[in-house]
């Protein structure tokens, strides 16, 4: 269990303002304790006394409440998502406010280590120029790829974006950037950024399926992000649906994303459907091609995402059973192609799901496009970042 200081700052991150009297009972410790911890808080300059506002009705009589808070202006952070098409950057205060966001399209495809770095280092630039602040006025910076990604070491085994293999990327990204660096599996920072920002401020257990270029997880258990073992797990994209199945972008084949990514509705639009050339217009031509003919009517295009559909259910209803979460989030911009997710697939999911005498989990839609991608990855930096200046209170068992 994580330290009572670290747990006063987390309680206090996650509601944004919240008076003591309420950390101590949400935490379940004295208030005596909640009161000498958050001094020490409050003297590291990580949180700060805020004059709360009176509820409706109540007297403006005495002392005005006072609460807990960030001090969001003590620590500055990027995050940079670089995927196959666009490449997102944000900068966050310390309390996690956006300050100033970008983005850039590219041409997909594979770059060299180099390359990618000269691409983070130019993306920071933008992004920092817009904010008014310089790298040296960040504390870190956290970065979000997809594919096989060890966080803990700053390893990436393989990547999409990547031509390299087992590239130590976070210490290649800190000595170009001259900034702490860390990163993670993309799938791993929306999950990150629902806990943050969104709905898992109010979860303690659930998954993110993101579904865009490819297929991925994040998993949050107890409130916390859950990587595996090794660092590496929650590769739903390449668990196995289909015994020598479809070719996957990884190399092997049968894996769920073969059936569900962009890349493989792509891949049948340009086989089944007449006028549709794959290698004459762009993945995102493709997949609009699609969806308008499915709308249309066209039973081509409608049989495409009702066999994604299908496959698409086999894997939620392998994460209910394997995990059982509180709430299952489908995340990412392919998900406004809203076929993948209609009522006959979510049936078939429920009906594949252990029965145990309660209803599966909830499961909410959430469209998000890339900004949301660069926020997680700034939430890893602000993650990592009080790791490290909480450090010293770990060390003592008792705090």
């Amino acid at each position: 269990m994580r330290p009572l200081k670290f747990q006063i700052f987390e309680r206090v991150r996650a509601a944004g303002l919240i008076p003591r009297v309420e950390v101590a009972k949400e935490l379940g410790i004295s208030p005596a304790s909640v009161t000498t911890l958050s001094s020490e808080l409050i003297d590291a300059e990580l949180i700060e006394e805020v004059v709360a506002p009176r509820g409706k009705g109540e007297a403006a009589r005495g002392r005005p409440p006072v609460a807990l808070g960030v001090r969001a202006s003590a620590h500055y952070v990027a995050g940079l998502k670089l995927s196959d098409r666009e490449q997102t950057a944000v900068i966050l205060d310390f309390a996690g406010n956006l300050i100033a966001s970008h983005a850039i399209t590219r041409q997909p495809g594979a770059l060299a280590t180099e390359d990618f770095l000269n691409d983070c280092e130019r993306l920071l630039d933008l992004v920092g120029a817009k904010a008014g602040i310089r790298r040296q006025g960040l504390s870190g910076v956290g970065i979000g790829v997809p594919g096989f990604v060890e966080s803990a070491g700053g390893r990436v085994f393989w990547s999409s974006v990547l031509a390299d293999g087992d590239v130590p990327l976070a210490a290649a990204a800190a000595d170009r950037l001259g900034v702490p660096v860390t990163i993670d599996n993309d799938a791993n920072l929306v999950a990150l950024a629902e806990l943050w920002f969104g709905a898992g401020r109010e979860v303690a257990d659930f998954a993110v399926v993101t579904i865009e270029h490819g297929v991925g997880m994040g998993f949050v258990l107890n409130h916390r992000l859950y990587r595996g073992a090794g660092g590496i797990g929650m590769e739903l994209g390449h668990t196995k649906v289909q015994l020598d199945g479809a070719l996957c972008r990884c190399g092997q084949r049968g894996c769920l994303e073969a059936y569900v990514a962009d890349y493989a509705l792509a891949r049948e639009a340009s086989t089944a459907l007449e006028g549709v050339e794959g290698d004459e217009q762009t993945m995102v031509e493709l997949l609009e091609s699609l969806y308008e003919n499915a709308k249309g009517g066209n039973a081509a295009a409608r049989s495409i995402f009702r066999r994604a559909g299908r496959y698409l259910a086999v894997g939620l209803a392998n994460v209910v059973n394997l995990f059982d979460p509180a709430l299952i989030i489908l995340s990412g911009e392919r998900m406004r192609y809203d076929y993948l997710y209609a009522a006959d697939v979510l049936a078939e999911m429920d009906s594949l799901v252990l029965k145990a005498g309660r209803p599966a989990p909830p499961i909410e839609v959430h469209a998000w496009g890339d900004l949301l991608w660069a926020q997680g990855a700034a939430a890893l930096a602000l993650s990592d970042l009080t790791e490290t200046l909480l450090a010293p209170a770990r060390e003592g068992a008792a705090r």
